[in-house]
Parts: C-alpha cells; sequence; structure tokens
C-alpha cells in the first residue's frame, strides 16, 4: 500500500527520490523516508511521520552533498506501529550498514524478532519490516566469511544474505535494500507485497513500486515476478531467483505513458482531471478495436480467438472495490448475451470458501492496477483449480496482465486519484467489448444487433464528454446537499452497482455515510432511516425495465419527507415532479447506461468533497492501490 523508490547513477540522488516519491502521494501514506549512500561508504537515514513535505525539510536541513547518487525511498502507511519518525522506513540494522524498504507485511515477524533478540539484536520500531533489515545482517556474518576469499567476495556475500534473509519471511513484500560496503549497488525482491519495477537507463536504474515515480527519467521498463530479485548498479540490472539464485532473462516494456499525463494539467485535483479525462480514455479503450462495418471487436492476443473461448461454461468475475462494481455491471451483461451462467466473487473472499470452478470455467479478473494483493490471491487460486483466466486492467505489465491467459488493456492512463474514476468506465466498456466479442464467436447475438451496439458504443465518449459539461449544475446541487451526514442510494438491475458505486465515491472523499441497495431492498430496513435529513439519490431511468418500481420507491421516500434527488434521463417529467432535484443524462438503452449513469455521481461526490476541503486525491486511510491482505 505504499511507495518505494530507488536509484543509482550520476546524479544526485536525494531529489530524485522526493521527487518519485511525490509522484507516488496517490498510493496513500502517513510517513516517509530516504537512506542515502555517501561516497565514502556511509549510510544516511532521513525519515518523517507526515506529508512528504515533512521529509523534504529534513532533507534541506541535512545539507545533503549532490556527490551522493544512489539511495532508496519510501512513503509508509502504518500496519504494525503507529506512523511516527521511529516506525518509518527505511529500517535499519543494529549497525547501520543495511537499510531497507519493505511494502506488504511480514506474518511470522514475531518468532523472527524474538529469534533475533536472543542473538542481540536491538529493534528500534515497532514494525514488522525491522526484522528484514536484521535479517540481512545476521546473513552477511555467515555470508562474509563463506565469500571472503573469492573474487567479487563482498558483491557475492551481500547477495547471498539479502536471499537468505527473504527465504526465512512468511508473508508478501517488495523489498528494496541497501549497504555501507556496496555503495552503488540496490537489491530489491518481490514476493506479492504489491508491484517492483525496473526502470532503465543510460549509466542509470531505477526501481519503483509504480511507472509514474519513473516516467521523468525513463519509459524502458521491467517487472519483477513473486520470488525474483534484481541487483542493480549504475552499469546494469540483472535478476535472479530469491529461491535457487539462478539468472533470469526479463523481457523490456516500452511505457506508453507520457510524463504529461500523470501530471494534473491545470485542474486542482487528479481526481477532477481524471473524470474529465474520461471521453478520452473510452476512445482510447474502443480505438482499433471496434469494427463499426460488421461489429465485430479485434481483441489482442491469440487467448481471444482460441478454441476455449467457444466452448467454456461458465464464468466468475473477481474484483475489489470500484472494479467490482464493474464486474456486477458485467454480470447483467454477459448472462444477457451469452446465456451462460456468471458469478461475480469479491477476491479478497474467494478463496475462503471452496469455489465450484473447473477447466470449463473463464475467470474475469478485473484490476485497475494489475497488483490488488487479494485479486492476485483469487486468480491464482482459480488458476490451481482449472480455470482459464482473463485480465480486464490498465496496467500493461503488471502481475495480473502476467499471469492471465488472456488480457483486455482498458489504455485508461495512469489514474492517480485514490478514486477510481475513468478507470472504472473503461472497465464497463472493456466488459462491453468483451460481451461483443464473446457473442460473436459464440453466435450469441445476430449480426445485425452486434454491429447496432457496437456503432452505439462508439458513440459513448461524446456523449460522456456532453455530460460532463453539466459539471456547473451539479456544482450548484453540491452546495445544497454538502451539509447532510448520511445518503442512500438506489437503483434497480443493471443500475444497482452504480448506486452502490456512487456511494462508495461520496463516502471515500467526503466521509459522508452513504450506502447503495437496490430499490427493492427499501422495505427490508433501510426506509427505517429515511427523514428529512437523510437524502436518497434514486437512478430512475425510462429505459429501464423497472422504471415503475423505481418510481414507487420514490413516492416512499417522499411521504417519509425525505429529500429527493433523481438521476434521469432528459425530458423525463414523470420522475423529475416526485424529486426535489433532478440531474438529467441523455437518453440510451439500458444495458449502454451504467457508463453514463455514473458520471454525474462522480462529479457530485467530487464537489460535495471540495467544498467540505476534504483531501480528495489522498483521502484519510486509503490507498490506491492495496497489497496487504
Amino acid at each position: 500500500m505504499c511507495g518505494i523508490v530507488g536509484y543509482t547513477g550520476p546524479k544526485p540522488a536525494a531529489p530524485l527520490l522526493l521527487n518519485g516519491l511525490a509522484k507516488l502521494e496517490y498510493r496513500g501514506y502517513d510517513s516517509a523516508g530516504l537512506a542515502l549512500l555517501t561516497p565514502q561508504g556511509r549510510l544516511k537515514i532521513i525519515k518523517k511521520a507526515g506529508k512528504i513535505g515533512n521529509l523534504v525539510a529534513a532533507v534541506k536541513k541535512a545539507h545533503i552533498s549532490p556527490t551522493i547518487t544512489a539511495g532508496i525511498g519510501h512513503t509508509r502507511w502504518a500496519t504494525h506501529g503507529h506512523p511516527t519518525d521511529r516506525n518509518a522506513h527505511p529500517h535499519t540494522d543494529c549497525g547501520g550498514e543495511v537499510a531497507v524498504v519493505h511494502n506488504g507485511i511480514v506474518e511470522n515477524y514475531e518468532k523472527l524478532k524474538k529469534q533475533l533478540q536472543a542473538k542481540g539484536h536491538h529493534f528500534k520500531s515497532q514494525t514488522d519490516s525491522e526484522v528484514l533489515a536484521h535479517l540481512i545482517e545476521e546473513g552477511l556474518k555467515h555470508q562474509s566469511a563463506v565469500h571472503s576469499r573469492q573474487p567479487a567476495g563482498k558483491a557475492k556475500a551481500w547477495v547471498e544474505a539479502v536471499r537468505w534473509a527473504l527465504s526465512q519471511i512468511e508473508g508478501t513484500y517488495s523489498v528494496v535494500a541497501v549497504y555501507e560496503r556496496e555503495p552503488e549497488s540496490l537489491i530489491g525482491a518481490r514476493a506479492g507485497g504489491g508491484g517492483l519495477v525496473v526502470g532503465l537507463g543510460k549509466d542509470e536504474n531505477f526501481l519503483a513500486s509504480d511507472v509514474p515515480a519513473l516516467l521523468a527519467h525513463t519509459r524502458r521498463v521491467y517487472y519483477l515476478d513473486d520470488n525474483e530479485m534484481v541487483i542493480l548498479s549504475p552499469s546494469g540490472t540483472r535478476v535472479v531467483s530469491v529461491l535457487n539464485g539462478k539468472p533470469i532473462p526479463k523481457k523490456v516494456s516500452e511505457i506508453q505513458w507520457s510524463a504529461e499525463q500523470a501530471e494534473k494539467g491545470g485542474y486542482p485535483h487528479f481526481m477532477l482531471k481524471e473524470i474529465m479525462e474520461q471521453p478520452r480514455a473510452l476512445e482510447d479503450t474502443f480505438n482499433s478495436r471496434l469494427d463499426l462495418g460488421t461489429g465485430e471487436v479485434l481483441l489482442e492476443g491469440k487467448f481471444w480467438s482460441s478454441p476455449f473461448v467457444r466452448e467454456f461454461k461458465k464464468i466468475t468475475l473477481l474484483a475489489m472495490g470500484t472494479s467490482f462494481y464493474a464486474a456486477m455491471v458485467g454480470k447483467f451483461l454477459l448472462e444477457k448475451y451469452l446465456r451462460v451462467p456468471v458469478e461475480v466473487d469479491n477476491a479478497s473472499e474467494f478463496r475462503y470458501r471452496d469455489p465450484i470452478i473447473g477447466k470449463d470455467t473463464l475467470a474475469i479478473v478485473i484490476s485497475q492496477s494489475g497488483e490488488t494483493v487479494d485479486t492476485l490471491v483469487a486468480l491464482r487460486e482459480a488458476k490451481a483449480k482449472g480455470a482459464k483466466i482473463a485480465a480486464i486492467c490498465n496496467v500493461m505489465g503488471s502481475s495480473v496482465t502476467r499471469e492471465a491467459d488472456g488480457v483486455l488493456l482498458t489504455r485508461a492512463g495512469p489514474e492517480i486519484g485514490v478514486a477510481s474514476t475513468k478507470a472504472f468506465t473503461t472497465q464497463l466498456g472493456a466488459l462491453w467489448l468483451l460481451t461483443l466479442h464473446l457473442a460473436r464467436v459464440r453466435k450469441a447475438m445476430p449480426p445485425a444487433e452486434l454491429k447496432r451496439k457496437a456503432r452505439e458504443l462508439a458513440r459513448l465518449p461524446m456523449m460522456v464528454g456532453a455530460l460532463l459539461k453539466q459539471r456547473k449544475a451539479v456544482e450548484k446541487l453540491a452546495k445544497l446537499y454538502a451539509k447532510y451526514f448520511n445518503f442512500l442510494y438506489i437503483g434497480r438491475g443493471i443500475q444497482y452497482p452504480i448506486a452502490l458505486e456512487g456511494a462508495l465515491k461520496l463516502k471515500e472523499i467526503s466521509y459522508i455515510h452513504a450506502e447503495g441497495y437496490p430499490g427493492g431492498e427499501m422495505k427490508h430496513g433501510p426506509i427505517a432511516l429515511i427523514d428529512s435529513k437523510m437524502p436518497v439519490l434514486a437512478i430512475a431511468l425510462k429505459s429501464s425495465g423497472v422504471y415503475e418500481k423505481i418510481l414507487n420507491n420514490m413516492a416512499e421516500v417522499k411521504a417519509r419527507s425525505g429529500k429527493l434527488i433523481a438521476l434521469v434521463e432528459k425530458g423525463d417529467k414523470l420522475a423529475g415532479k416526485k424529486a426535489d432535484h433532478v440531474i438529467e443524462i441523455p437518453a440510451i438503452s439500458e444495458d449502454l447506461s451504467p457508463l453514463l449513469s455514473v458520471v454525474p455521481l462522480q462529479l457530485l461526490a467530487y464537489e460535495i468533497a471540495k467544498l467540505k476541503h476534504r483531501e480528495i486525491d489522498q483521502p484519510r486511510n486509503l490507498a490506491k492501490s492495496v497489497t496487504v491482505e
């Protein structure tokens, strides 16, 4: 859930690392720190609780020499121990020669800590991560003796000490370590714990937990897989297995995002920028994939034309958070048009039962980052049971895309705001592409309908763009409702997941308690909450097959003096008369309507949060990519 940056090369390390950490602020954190390798072979540790600004001030006060050209940085999100200077990363060994930064959880840290304390190790923090520094120190004692007489023995001892330390760990990790006696060398390793990407430059190399930290310096990258360890120096990188030390070749990728795409571009918040980018993001999702003449969808990769996609008998959708709500929409589409059973599973719960899936199951994993640990674990559980894996993901080269049989990239570009917006709409777009492709190859949809749906999809970016011009009207509405402390969102059918997503956006960034419900659930409990202090937002679209039902729900709200906002199709006077306030969207077919109805809900959450002066891009207690269970 934290940010990692590492650098070794000819440039001053401190400003480069601080800039990289700033690019990763969206991941969420409560403290930050640096470990710098001086040319004299000493470690300089600077770390502070709070925002990166506190660390910047401490670095400035320390007068760091520009001759320091290697180091590591970290932003921490507390799991073990309070967010204090002492608990901030990097952590060091007893002698202060080894420093480590770590994402993930060391599940056996209490046992390891007791063993190390019995050997005389002194711990300075409350964190689980500190055991890694002491384990490396212990490993160095043994390895230095073994390798001292060999050529390059010191370097080999350092690598083997890290590898031995990692072998003692139970849990997940993305870890980067530095050692005083190897002043240009960084070692990174990964086993779960979020991603770790290696950036390649000329006479310099980089490590980071996410691509935005590297974009200003290089686009040439490769990603570490589980149980892989990379050794970086200015002259090059090499990857070996954590398990046996054998070399592992890596394929270098070229990142298509630009550094400018990861900047705010004049917007006050990344979230607003990303909301406004949705027309472009959807165009990129559909671009070169939709044949409007035939309705054919062209997906990249051999998997999508394999016999399996014509023969599977069941679909399981696996996701978390906003992606889970996209999956719920996907269930409506896939069942309706393919006529195969579809299950939607919360990835964090999937492996804790014994799901009935096998070789006839297509498991579709949906993840913006491709590094969410629960989603990865669910993917592996599905694969172990024989299912084929398809991934809908925004980040090429992420763990999910590397482990899947087939990949459908959303092409949303970097999403920095913690509250997901353009990732959600592009996931819906990708689910539509997948539905049309599978319907065609399985002959489940007539060619004329395929062509009609493809043309409707192609119009969506323009329609979303027109909808975004209503921002001023939504801003006025937000001023009326920002004072409330609770909200209900209701929808029926395919709009129920949108009610859930709308409520999630509001609670994430405004800290207003909000819940989403299916309209039919109102009389089973939520209606007891309705009074003049409980606004209700009802998604009431005429295209819905349950339009009259949601009108009844709206009447129930008004009968109990509830404040009612109705999201309706343009020109719908009937639903509008029942509401205190109305948000209009263009008329569109029911199946495509979620791509439009969610947009005003994103804007409403944003405008309310802005009025309440919240930290919109970095809401409290949240992280962009959840890398611990």
